[in-house]
């Protein structure tokens, strides 16, 4: 029986190259590749090499750098009968999905790999996605309420029988689901992803995610972010509030120096155009904000290089110096780190060879309880972690 996954160390999930360009909108050499031969081989190199899960992209149209994109639910469902441990998280569109049709396809693929799908549900910034389409496109904060719908759809349809649901956008009446998802302790069904920096996102992430993925950040905005969930959760009265995902691009080189050198390159060779094209559609959408607070909102364009701001985490140096920056972001309560990198193949291998074990052995040095999420945290000071030079 699988364990919960509140009693697990730290988990490790890498963004599924599926759409092309690589996760660095820069013209500087990526030996990533986004066909389905290249990521069931990287899928299979992940899940033998520490990662826990996998997070297909969501793309429906050419955009800034990303000019190809594979469907994120057909092709999580490849790499999921590819491999035998790895979790697929696929990426959705409310919107564009109905709950019901997906939750008949999440429960179909989590009998078909025995437990190990989960979802993603995104509430969109690109407009033309939805206007080349046809379907309507709501302004930030209603956008973010459909979702909330959505999410309670999906729990209402895998866990009850029959679902109801009385919505603003969605009507659920009399649906039973045959077959349910699998369920045991700690999984009463697949997971349920929800990311953003907005207060509509943490009031959704606190009130009805199972997982809060955060863009790239330092610690202190990792702290706000924790502290605003736990107030959100709490009011709701969902006790323990939702788990922790950071995203955070990495760079691990012999040497500071040489992955510092790695960095600076990558923002040198910077596709401009696109960069500043993704960068003008994020921050239009960050400020249709109710409170003109959103993802993106204060991102460089530095950080833009790296689309969901992957720099500004800062996992770049040694192997060393990059686990104790993830040790540093441990305690303060994340639960999980979302890594992407320049050559997928080899890095991957790198990280789970030189970095994971070095993390495990941080957790037992430093007696991380894996159950318990602190009451409290605080910026770690010098000694909690690396020097790095040269951060932004």
């Amino acid at each position: 029986m699988p364990t919960d996954p509140r009693t697990q160390p730290l988990q490790f999930a890498y963004w599924v190259p599926n759409v092309s360009g690589g996760l660095v909108t820069s013209t500087i050499e990526q030996r990533t590749d986004w066909s389905y031969d290249y990521n069931r081989t990287l899928a299979q190199l992940a899940e033998r090499n520490g990662f826990q899960y996998a997070l297909s992209q969501v793309r429906y149209t050419a955009s800034y750098g990303a000019e190809y994109q594979h469907e994120s639910t057909s092709f999580s469902l490849a790499l999921l009968l590819a491999t035998e441990r790895l979790k697929l998280i696929a990426a959705v569109h409310p919107g564009l999905w109905h709950p019901g049709v997906l939750a008949k396809w999440v429960a179909t693929a989590d009998h078909l790999s025995e437990g190990r799908v989960a979802v993603n549900v995104v509430s969109g910034w690109f407009k033309d996605e939805f206007r080349q389409l046809g379907e309507p496109w709501l302004e930030h904060d209603e956008r973010y309420r459909r979702s909330g719908e959505f999410i309670q759809a999906l729990r209402a349809i895998w866990t009850e029988d029959p679902a109801q649901l009385a919505g603003d956008f969605y009507r659920i009446r009399d649906f039973s689901l045959k077959p349910k998802p699998l369920s045991w302790p700690g999984r009463p069904h697949p997971e349920i992803f929800q990311g953003g920096n907005s207060s509509a996102a943490r009031i959704n992430g606190g009130r009805y995610s199972d997982w809060y993925f955060s863009n790239g950040k330092p610690f202190e905005g990792v702290i706000e972010q924790l502290d605003d969930l736990k107030r959100i959760a709490a009011e709701a009265g969902r006790t323990p509030p939702p788990r922790f995902g950071l995203n955070g691009f990495v760079i691990v080189r012999d040497t500071e120096a040489e992955a510092r050198e790695q960095l600076r390159e990558i923002i040198a060779k910077a596709h401009v155009e696109a960069v500043e094209g993704f960068g003008s559609a994020v921050k239009q959408a960050g400020q249709s904000t109710s409170d003109k607070q959103g993802m993106w909102a204060d991102s460089s364009f530095e950080d833009l290089v790296q689309y969901n701001d992957g720099f500004r985490t800062q996992l770049i140096g040694t192997a060393e110096q990059v686990a104790e920056r993830i040790i540093a972001y441990r305690k303060l309560g994340v639960d999980l780190i979302l890594t992407a990198f320049l050559h997928y193949h080899e890095e991957i291998v790198r990280f789970g060879r030189e970095v994971i074990p070095i993390v495990r052995e941080l957790e037992i040095a430093n007696g991380l309880d894996p159950v318990a999420i602190p009451e409290s945290v605080s910026i770690p000071v010098a000694a909690d972690v690396p020097a790095l030079s040269a951060a932004r």
